[in-house]
């Protein structure tokens, strides 16, 4: 499913007009997408939690001369844990 796809669904079970919905889910993405940014967990009771991580420096290898070792950045990364309602409804 896209994001229009998921629009007009949205816009459908919640009798909405699809401008509405757009809008809805655009605020949606910015404030889960700005409470992460500022170092804060999201979560929706019953679908899951989004909460920002944080992937640790690293070595690696460069994959065009695997000869080369190189060194990754730290890095924020977001993640997302499912919540109970979420997982027992995916198991039935």
């Amino acid at each position: 499913m896209n994001k229009d796809a998921l629009i007009e669904r949205l816009a459908n079970e919640a009798k909405l007009s699809k401008k509405q919905a757009e809008a809805a889910l655009s605020s949606l993405t910015r404030v889960i997408t700005s409470e992460m940014k500022a170092g804060k967990s999201v979560t929706i009771v019953g679908f899951g939690t989004f909460s920002p991580r944080t992937r640790h420096a690293r070595g690696g290898v460069n994959p065009q001369n695997p000869t080369e070792r190189i060194q990754i950045p730290e890095v924020v990364v977001p993640k997302f844990k499912a919540g109970k309602t979420l997982k027992d409804a995916l198991k039935k």
